[in-house]
């Protein structure tokens, strides 16, 4: 962290936002530093380093991202990723945010790879050279295959070392098994394709089309898009929600799962999947998208091995008819009024959010949160350069500071300089993007 001048103050373990700290983690109250408001900037954007990506500067569309967790002890195991995609010469626009759990293999590989395949199959869909029209349904249906496409292969590829099934791994004995995929001695490409089946990532992705008059959102977990618009009639800010959490705060996710495995009373315990994950629709995750053999042949003989394999067979004995967690994404559409040159309309706002972002919010409604955000944007020029040394006018980290507190120097300061040994936080990973 950066060395401030600072005033101390103390903090109690129901100051700090979310879950992560607990009263029995005592000692409590813990000191934090007060930051002055130049010295909590700089420190804000040390930690979460945002940054900003310019799409369209004539009709001003950009988008500003983040990845913040204020512990340096801690890895992040959230990723974001801003990216236009040139498809036969027309620009395509991509972002989106991905939560990772268990460990952060799995998400770098998909936050890396996954822009790669959509653009792909935008261009197996597209003729070169064409003016060819698409439908809202056929690029959610393509969306849809090239999510689901590219989780499919985090196993095949796994498979395809032992003929492509589960049957041909059970003509190798375990010995045969760890000599494949522990192929560290030869570039361990094998043993990069068996790490990734053993984590998992939430996924909230959006697509714009050449035209920005269409939105597309694929959403697998519990991260949050909010459309944020201006009306003049009422001079408000509005907060539209365009997805759902797909854990186990929705009954409609549990009831999914059951049906799907009708007489297996185990497939949701406590509201986790096989009572183990709490999102209910992810990427990567094989031991819950495979029979529990691939999980005991294949991942208990990787090498650095499992020390204690009782957690996993705690959920595996559970495992009877997989998959129980869904690669298929909800897709959700929205057509987006054109933007003339030279606008001078407020801007629109897509807002994708990890789950901690939530947490920040700390029982204060997301919607206050973010109209609050909206109405100090108002003063900054959408096209703004952004301060190179604290970055303030980056939308992102202007709304991360908002949920924090806003102009509360005292709650900001204590989620920035808490004195802890861990993680005092969740991960929360912010793309803001202008439509």
């Amino acid at each position: 962290m950066l060395v401030t001048r600072a005033s101390y103050d103390w903090a109690f373990a129901d100051d700090i936002p979310g879950s992560r700290c607990d009263p029995e983690d005592g000692p409590w109250p813990r000191a934090y530093r007060v930051l002055d408001d130049a010295s909590l900037w700089r420190e804000l954007s040390a930690l979460a380093k945002p940054q900003s990506k310019l799409f369209d500067p004539a009709r001003g569309f950009k988008a500003d991202s983040l990845n913040f967790q204020p512990c340096p002890r801690t890895r992040t195991q959230d990723r974001y990723v801003v990216r236009q995609l040139n498809v036969h010469g027309r620009t395509w626009t991509f972002t989106g945010v991905f939560d990772g759990h268990l460990g952060d293999v799995t998400v770098e590989h998909v936050s890396h790879h996954l822009p790669i395949i959509v653009r792909e199959f935008l261009e197996g869909h597209f003729e070169p050279n064409s003016e060819q029209k698409f439908t809202p349904e056929a690029i959610s249906d393509l969306f849809t295959n090239a999510i689901s496409a590219f989780d499919d292969a985090i196993a095949q590829d796994v498979l395809g070392l032992f003929g492509g099934s589960m049957e041909g791994v059970a003509r190798y004995s375990d010995s045969e098994i760890r000599q494949i995929i522990n192929d560290q001695h030869a570039g361990g490409a094998n043993w990069r394709k068996a790490r990734l089946c053993m984590y998992g990532t939430t996924a909230l992705v959006a697509l714009v089309d050449p035209d920005h008059t269409s939105l597309w959102l694929a959403q697998l977990g519990d991260c949050q898009a909010t459309l944020v618009t201006f009306d003049e009639k009422t001079n408000t800010w509005n907060t539209d929600v365009l997805t759902r959490e797909q854990n186990g705060d929705n009954d409609a996710e549990i009831a999914r799962v059951q049906k799907e495995h009708p007489g297996e009373a185990e497939c949701v315990v406590d509201r986790r999947v096989l009572g183990a994950l709490a999102p209910f629709r992810c990427l990567g995750d094989i031991p819950f998208k495979q029979p529990p053999e691939f999980s005991r042949r294949i991942l208990y003989n990787l090498l650095p091995g499992f020390h204690d394999t009782g957690p996993w067979e705690e959920f595996l004995v559970r495992n009877k008819s997989p998959p129980y967690i869904s690669a298929i994404p909800e897709i959700t559409y929205r057509r987006l009024a054109p933007r003339a040159l030279g606008s001078i309309a407020p801007p629109r706002y897509l807002i994708l959010s990890s789950d901690g972002f939530a947490d920040l919010c700390n029982g204060t409604s997301q919607a206050h949160v973010i109209t609050a955000w909206a109405r100090k944007m108002e003063s900054i020029p959408p096209m703004s350069p952004v301060d190179p040394a604290i970055k303030s006018n980056n939308m992102a980290l202007r709304l991360l500071r908002e949920a924090l507190g806003g102009d509360d120097h005292c709650s900001v300061s204590r989620v920035l300089t808490l004195d802890m040994e861990s993680a005092w936080i969740d991960d929360t990973s912010i793309v803001v993007q202008t439509l």
